[in-house]
């Protein structure tokens, strides 16, 4: 065997250097290997891990290890719960053929182990802050899902991270990456509505209470401790995966959730990506007993230094959104974002496009006279700006812009205050108890990693 071995690699080495025998190579290394035909070489890859296993993370690994020609390269996995690195490890089997990442449950122990140039962030809302901080400070590129924080103070010290150690961040707020979605944005941006005075955000329904159920032991595969992290220490009650959006220590529910979706697209059409609103107020029905404490309903309306108007409320409470009535206006789904202008509307979600007249869908290109930022895929646009420098679609600026709309609903319906705003020193100007909402404590040891 080792005569064998030593022919075998003195014929590779042969084979490289003549050029001959270069028809030969590939027949022994895969051009995967090489860099050829398309494909990125492992040396220039880009070393990725995904902290935070679960279905969030484990769909923006996949669209990413699927990314044409290997651009990436999964190296380490990190989550509390072991049965979902499983999960992840059977993703990274099934597309690259070999699962050959690193495991842990503790993300310090990976970010003192393994070099990353990447990472995909996809936590519950109260690990973003101090999960992003940490990684940030490492010098590593971020895939963060949305929303960007949990607070508004904790979202201004993610983008001070990424500001301060020159890293490339996206957000997951993916919209911004699909035809319909741009298309809409470019159009009100362009003026084929005319000025616009208002806009009309549907999100998701709340969720309804299941009571307080009774205290269990937690999974085996689950450390409850640091699953728990930064929040208060609770026993476990069986709510885990997905459903921590419905108790606020963890999420703001729906209305945090989707606002890094429907009003990240309200804010590209309006172009106020750099822009906060003045004034906010509005209600939010909770539920009056149980484990669940995010609204189960939420209308509040903000108001811009422009005179816009912004309102963002559940689905169900938009009348004739469910196909109901004749008028193309009401045939609309309670989701996704509409622009109101002196010319007409435009209404986009996931199920399409629509506009008060076809003509405004079919404004030439030669009228669009401010081209907005285009990328066709979101996670391939994470990578490019990776390589090139350049900042994604969905920066962290944008990313806290948008989501501290959500932020100041919720703490508005919190203290049912009608709220005075100031976008530069982020801090409301008539309401003290409305400023403590803007920040929550830490469970020790836990902190933001500056």
């Amino acid at each position: 065997m080792k005569n064998k071995s030593q022919s075998r690699r003195n014929f590779i080495k042969k084979s490289a250097a003549a050029v001959a025998g270069a028809t030969l190579f590939p027949s022994i290394i895969p051009a995967s290997a090489l860099g050829r035909n398309g494909f990125t070489a492992p040396s220039d890859r880009i070393q990725m891990g995904l902290i935070g296993c679960g279905g969030m993370g484990r769909a923006n690994m996949k669209n990413l290890l699927n990314l044409k020609n290997k651009q990436v390269e999964l190296v380490a996995l990190c989550d509390v719960d072991n049965k979902q690195i499983e999960n992840a490890k059977k993703i990274i089997t099934d597309i690259r053929g070999k699962y050959d990442a690193h495991a842990y449950r503790d993300f310090r122990d990976l970010l003192e182990t393994t070099h990353l140039d990447a990472a995909i962030l996809a936590l519950p809302d109260h690990w973003h802050s101090i999960m992003a901080t940490h990684v940030a400070n490492k010098g590593i590129h971020i895939y963060g899902e949305k929303p960007l924080a949990r607070t508004i103070k904790e979202g201004r010290a993610i983008v001070e991270a990424v500001d301060q150690n020159n890293i490339i961040w996206q957000t997951g707020s993916w919209q911004r990456s699909v035809a319909n979605f741009h298309r809409a944005a470019e159009l009100v941006q362009n003026g084929a509505i005319g000025k616009v005075n208002h806009v009309e955000v549907g999100l998701p329904d709340g969720k309804a209470s299941i009571g307080t159920p009774p205290i269990q032991t937690p999974p085996e595969s689950v450390d409850w401790d640091m699953w728990l992290g930064p929040a208060p220490k609770v026993p476990f009650r069986g709510v885990l995966h997905f459903h921590w959006r419905w108790i606020m220590d963890y999420s703001g529910g729906q209305l945090t959730d989707w606002a890094g979706h429907h009003i990240d697209i309200a804010h590209w059409g309006l172009g106020y990506d750099h822009k906060t609103p003045v004034e906010v107020e509005g209600k939010g029905v909770y539920p009056i007993e149980g484990i669940y404490d995010v609204p189960t309903a939420y209308d509040f309306t903000c108001t811009y230094d422009t005179g816009v108007t912004l309102r963002v409320a559940n689905a169900s409470a938009y009348p004739n959104r469910k196909g109901e009535g004749t008028d193309m206006q009401h045939k609309r789904w309670g989701m996704g974002t509409v622009w109101y202008g002196e010319k007409g509307w435009i209404h986009v979600s996931r199920k399409g496009l629509w506009a008060s007249d076809q003509s405004i869908l079919d404004t030439p290109a030669s009228q669009i006279k401010t081209p907005i930022y285009q990328s066709n895929n979101h996670w391939q646009n994470f990578i490019d700006c990776i390589k090139s420098g350049k900042e994604t679609i969905t920066p962290a600026r944008i990313a806290h812009n948008s989501i501290s709309v959500g932020l100041l609903g919720e703490i508005a319906m919190l203290t049912n205050e009608k709220l005075k705003w100031d976008g530069k020193t982020e801090q409301f100007t008539n309401s003290s108890k409305a400023n403590l909402l803007l920040s929550r404590p830490f469970r020790k040891p836990w902190q933001l990693q500056q």
